[in-house]
């Protein structure tokens, strides 16, 4: 529908104005960062259009060019989607603390934390990605060891030496292992709950804790350590 053919004080615009942002559905909200339509159809037309086919989670996976191209060809309209998608990215990181280049000593006390810091980085990963984080005494982050292993994960495929080796060259109190389900579902494999087994046992050996293992999914997250008496054999 045309924004002209939509009575006056049913327009996003003044929806927004007159009752509140949280009274627009996602097509109007994107109406209004668009302004106006591209070739032939409305802002809220074209809003409608991109969020049945794809939603604002899969918008991001488009190229530059292909994204333009589900806008009519209007690069403008896919800047702006991108630069959309990253200022909700941003202030993610505001709110809940999120992954940048600053975690060093920022403190993790649950899982949650965890997902909480790392969701927006392992959910565009297309391959699971195991990847570990160093903590000291205080459980404030010295560093974070990405892609120790890459793909499927398999016990006989990762050896402790490749955890414990980073942990032992950072004098690292404790590490928490943490990899992602491309997916979308965080529930472990059995290889997932094996391979833990396999690495708590061995931290216990050198006198480094294995805090967690925890599994990011779309939204939600899976922790080791919270199921930890549905892991037992």
């Amino acid at each position: 529908m045309k924004i002209k053919d939509i009575p006056w004080f049913n327009r996003p615009g003044f929806k927004l104005t007159g009752k509140g942002v949280n009274t627009l559905d996602d097509a109007e909200l994107l109406s209004i960062i668009f302004g106006v339509g591209s070739k032939g159809e409305s802002a809220l037309e074209l809003s409608n259009k991109l969020l049945k086919k794809y939603n604002f989670n899969k918008l991001e996976d488009l190229s530059i060019k292909n994204l333009a191209k589900e806008c009519n060809g209007n690069f403008n309209k896919a800047l702006q989607i991108i630069s959309l998608i990253e200022i909700c990215k941003r202030y993610n990181k505001l709110i809940k603390g999120g992954y940048d280049n600053k975690i060093r000593h920022k403190t993790i006390n649950s899982a949650k934390d965890v997902k909480n810091i790392f969701i927006d980085k392992f959910r565009n990963y297309k391959k699971e990605v195991l990847s570990i984080i160093l903590l000291d005494t205080k459980n404030k982050i010295i560093s974070f060891k990405e892609g120790i292993t890459i793909g499927i994960l398999n016990s006989s495929l990762i050896h402790p030496r490749e955890i414990f080796k980073e942990a032992i060259k950072e004098s690292a109190n404790s590490v928490i292992l943490v990899h992602n389900h491309p997916s979308g579902d965080p529930n472990p494999s059995q290889k997932d709950i094996e391979i833990t087994k396999k690495i708590f046992e061995a931290g216990e050996l050198l006198g480094i804790n294995v805090l967690d293992h925890v599994i990011i999914g779309d939204e939600g997250y899976w922790s080791y350590k919270e199921n930890q008496s549905n892991n037992a054999p």
